[in-house]
């Protein structure tokens, strides 16, 4: 038995505690720590379990493709993610990047996002992957704010059904064709459509509103429905405008003559001689859908954008198909289109801004192959959009190969500015515009002049607020 000295004992832990600690010196020297980036997920999509599944899938993703970053994820419910993050910023924790969300919500937290000018120009970031208007969307004064990820375009929907009924030939589905009616071709424009509109009202006798018999309180069918679409959203189809001016901090609404004219065509459409609109009180019936007019069968024509493909389920119900057309031209020869979607924003404070840099080029790269059909999202990359359509023709097989390409087509119509344009003290000016809409929806005796000024001061009165 060998019996050792304590004085050997203590030697020994000594060269084991010595071995050890020039180990863990040559381990920290070998495996540097990684930088820390946190993605904030859940103030709009993300934030379902089969979401937030794929995010942390597409998350380990990321870290296993690279060993100089740790992506974290930090999901918020729907309901306090905004106050969770506006929290963050005020206290100068913010997320390095957020989302997917929309241009509205992330103009709702204006001043916030980092400008990836330099990031995009140093990198060598291929722009050429997106449609120039998609890009163009998210420029501001400050530069630009992100890059084009999840995109719904708009279009017509139509129902062939209704149209043969009538006697009418389909509207176009390319963009620059003509429509013919009555043996003429004519312009696809806001004033072939309302005509084409009025003749697919019908009411409970089979009679149209160009003809006399028509019974206007009694409509069974109208010609036009807008779905999804808010006042600001329907004005933008007409034209592009920044709505607001600023004085050394002063503001001052200027809502274009384009948005009036917009308006009062859409008043016009519901409380008119000829209407093909149906009004906020017919619209509220439960034969027409509680406000989903095309979804009800309804309306023969609805402007809506890709997103709306993941509503229509009545029409596989019913037996019913759907196809789409192009967006008309406004009288000033243009097209106008308003597209929604929502992609990833860095936030200004970021310690590592090129790091979440190279996060977010590879959540819209190859993050995106995981990510957009969770979200029922067609990609901004027109190469990638395809994926949309082959996740989704197997609810509607009816749908035609000429259908989907006008949603291809709709990329290059991108409003700028867009609906969701920074507005000061957005929410209260966007609820203002909601109740101006509602007027318009529900009293057929307003004085539309009036109405539309009382608009204009009453936004000058919130956009100034301290």
């Amino acid at each position: 038995m060998i019996i050792l000295k304590s004085s050997n004992i203590l030697r020994i832990l000594t060269l084991i505690s010595l071995f050890l600690s020039i180990s863990n010196c040559k381990s920290a020297l070998t495996t540097p720590k990684k930088t820390q980036i946190k993605w904030f997920v859940g103030l709009e999509i993300g934030a379902s379990p089969e979401q937030i599944a794929t995010l942390h899938e597409v998350t380990a993703d990321f870290n296993d493709s690279q060993n100089q970053i740790e992506l974290t994820l930090q999901t918020a419910t729907v309901g306090g993610a905004y106050d969770l993050l506006a929290t963050q910023f005020a206290n100068a924790q913010g997320p390095d990047i957020v989302g997917p969300i929309s241009l509205g919500t992330a103009n709702n937290f204006y001043g916030q996002w980092m400008n990836l000018d330099s990031y995009i120009q140093s990198s060598g970031f291929d722009l050429n992957l997106y449609n120039p208007a998609l890009v163009d969307l998210y420029k501001s004064e400050a530069g630009t704010m992100t890059l084009p990820f999840a995109i719904s375009p708009s279009a017509i929907y139509y129902v062939p059904a209704m149209f043969d009924e009538a006697g009418l030939e389909y509207p176009p589905q390319v963009y620059g064709e003509k429509y013919r009616l009555d043996g003429q071709l004519v312009g696809w424009n806001w004033d072939t459509l309302s005509e084409v509109a009025k003749r697919l009202t019908i009411d409970i006798n089979g009679f149209n509103t160009t003809q006399p018999e028509f019974d206007r309180e009694h409509i069974n069918q109208v010609g036009f429905s807008f779905e999804g679409q808010n006042a600001l959203s329907i004005a933008t189809f007409f034209g592009t405008a920044k709505i607001y001016t600023s004085t050394a901090g002063n503001y001052v609404s200027s809502i274009p003559e384009t948005w009036k004219n917009a308006w009062q065509w859409q008043h016009d459409a519901m409380w008119g001689p000829r209407p093909f609109l149906a009004t906020g009180a017919l619209a509220d019936t439960f034969e027409f859908g509680r406000g989903n007019v095309f979804y009800a069968g309804k309306s023969a024509m609805a402007l809506s954008q890709a997103w709306f493909t993941c509503c229509l389920t009545s029409f596989r119900e019913t037996g019913k198909e759907f196809q789409l057309a192009v967006l008309p031209k406004n009288n000033d020869g243009a097209i106008h289109g308003q597209i929604t979607e929502s992609s990833f924003y860095i936030w200004k404070g970021t310690t590592h801004p090129q790091e979440t840099f190279q996060v977010l080029t590879y959540l819209l790269n190859t993050g995106a192959d995981k990510l957009l059909p969770v979200y029922y999202a067609m990609s901004a990359n027109a190469e990638k959009a395809e994926t949309f359509f082959d996740q989704i023709s197997g609810q509607y097989p009816f749908i035609t190969r000429q259908s989907w390409q006008v949603f291809i087509q709709g990329l290059s119509y991108a409003a700028t500015p867009n609906a969701d344009q920074y507005l000061p003290h957005r929410n209260e000016a966007l609820n203002r515009f909601q109740s101006f809409a509602d007027i318009l929806a529900y009293n057929n005796k307003l004085d539309f002049e009036a109405e539309f000024q009382k608009l204009q001061d009453d936004l000058t009165s919130i956009y100034n607020k301290p």
